[in-house]
């Protein structure tokens, strides 16, 4: 039914004017509206031969349904809005193509502006979530979840809260979640690759928020990319598009699946006790397969659904080696032919001692380069303050060994006193290669610098006696003040009778 412009008070106030005598212009001008309105509702009001004064039970409704009569329409037929929606998501398909298809079978459907308008008004119904148009295999929003995750450690009985990575594609709102114990640029990297896995290929866009491991610097049209994370995304052909800042709705996703996994996933584990990343993630990928599988609530399917109908072809393939992050350091070789990282010594050819050089470090690897050209290789040992050394990088009798020598370091701790000779030539000739011993002869004979020969020498016969010839040891009791005491004599235990259950030293050869 048509609606009238003006209220029906005002309709009637026209009719009673008009059956006084006035004119159109004075008509409008009384009741404030336009003359084409007054020449509307008079020429309604002559066809329903409706005329001033109206009868005594012509209220407003009545009077309304005379003058503007219901029109009977004509029933077209309606869309599939759903599947219009899903259809626009893929690569090239547009509103006007699927209109025209509407057309071929609906020859008396409607039009293409009343089409639109009335998609227009379907979207309007559904969450603002689902509704965002994104092609398939396009994007993939990722952020991390602001609630974390304790996990309790065993041996201490500490508590470390777990971050919660989520990363949800455009198109079909399919949703991946997994624990890391930082927010961190390997943590980062990491759980990208996995996602990638988890989901079976790379999409083209990654949309992340401007977290520090992610965006150097924002900027609203020039963001400076972490370079790792420029590798990563060069590793597997993708561009890399951060969220503007303080514009939620460039990651909408990304919001809304973190609500989703938090209310769906991590509200399911409050009450459980986890001893490892390992096992939470484990729950967390069970819960997450539900999730993927539940219905939606406005549109049919659900994200397993409808990611195996349009994103999983639009992927692209991943490529045979995934990417393993890797952290670069400047350093400077030691005397020792050795480098350090994270408190563990790592040798390289004798040739390059002061030098400086590159270290690439991976989760399994050490590389160690001069001037882009890889000279040595270990594997990453976790051992702190141990040693990984190639025979072949410290041949002891070559001509550019003569700088440094075991006997150069002994004559120097001579000079200070015989028990610091021998602190030094145990600290060196203990080792497998005495080279790995110079950098903590080196630093015991520094000793003296801050303490003295006399307190140095004193707190070498003490290490000597104790057999503790390391430098730690030295420099504790230099620090406690254990070079001024009196060294007390160990106390010595009888020898254990001969019985058949002993079994020996010789036993365990």
């Amino acid at each position: 039914m048509p609606q009238p412009r003006v209220s029906m008070r005002k309709i009637r106030e026209i009719l009673r004017l008009h059956a006084a005598g006035l004119s159109s212009r004075q008509i409008a001008a009384s009741a404030a509206v336009a003359r084409s309105t007054v020449a509307e509702c008079l020429r309604r009001a002559m066809q329903a031969g409706v005329a001033w004064p109206l009868p005594a039970d012509a209220d407003e409704a009545a009077l309304e349904q005379r003058l503007y009569p219901a029109v009977a329409t004509q029933c077209r037929p309606n869309e599939d809005w759903p599947r219009v929606q899903r259809e626009l998501r893929r690569r090239g398909v547009t509103l006007a193509l699927l209109w025209q298809e509407y057309q071929a079978c609906h020859p008396d459907g409607y039009q293409y502006s009343r089409y639109c308008d009335l998609y227009r008004a379907w979207q309007g119904r559904v969450d603002v979530v689902m509704r965002q148009s994104h092609r398939a295999g396009e994007r993939l929003f990722v952020d991390y979840a602001g609630q974390t995750v304790e996990v309790l450690d065993r041996r201490t009985g500490a508590l470390r809260p777990a971050q919660i990575f989520v990363a949800v594609l455009g198109a079909s709102n399919y949703t991946y979640a997994e624990a890391t114990w930082s927010q961190a640029l390997p943590d980062w990297l990491g759980a990208h690759s996995r996602a990638l896995e988890f989901l079976g290929g790379a999409p083209q866009i990654v949309v992340p928020d401007n977290l520090k491991s992610a965006v150097t610097r924002a900027h609203r049209y020039e963001p400076e990319i972490n370079p790792a994370y420029q590798q990563w995304a060069d590793h597997y052909g993708i561009a890399v598009l951060p969220a503007r800042a303080r514009k939620p709705r460039d990651k909408a996703k990304a919001e809304a699946g973190v609500l989703l996994v938090e209310r769906w996933i991590l509200a399911r584990l409050r009450n459980q006790t986890f001893v490892s990343l390992e096992q939470l993630n484990a729950e967390i990928r069970r819960l997450l397969q539900i999730l993927n599988q539940r219905p939606f609530r406005k549109l049919p399917g659900c994200r397993a659904s409808a990611f195996a109908e349009l994103d999983r072809p639009a992927l692209r393939p991943l490529p045979a080696q995934p990417y393993e992050h890797a952290e670069w350091r400047r350093v400077r070789v030691n005397i020792d032919y050795h480098v350090e990282f994270d408190q563990h010594y790592y040798s390289v050819p004798y040739t390059l001692a002061r030098q400086p050089v590159d270290l690439r470090v991976t989760a399994s690897t050490v590389e160690v380069l001069h001037r882009g050209q890889r000279i040595a290789s270990h594997l990453r040992s976790p051992m702190p303050r141990g040693h990984t050394t190639t025979a072949a990088h410290m041949p002891s009798h070559h001509r550019h060994h003569a700088e440094w020598t075991p006997e150069r370091l002994i004559r120097w701790a001579e000079t200070i006193g015989p028990s610091s000779a021998a602190a030094v030539h145990q600290l060196i000739h203990r080792r497998r290669h005495p080279e790995q011993g110079f950098r903590a002869a080196l630093g015991v004979l520094r000793l003296a610098r801050d303490y003295g020969s006399d307190r140095l020498e004193a707190a070498c016969a003490r290490a000597v006696a104790l057999d503790a010839c390391r430098y730690r040891s030295i420099e504790t009791m230099l620090k406690a003040g254990l070079d001024r005491q009196p060294l007390r004599p160990r106390e010595t235990h009888p020898d254990l009778p001969e019985h058949d259950n002993l079994r020996g030293p010789q036993y365990y050869h």
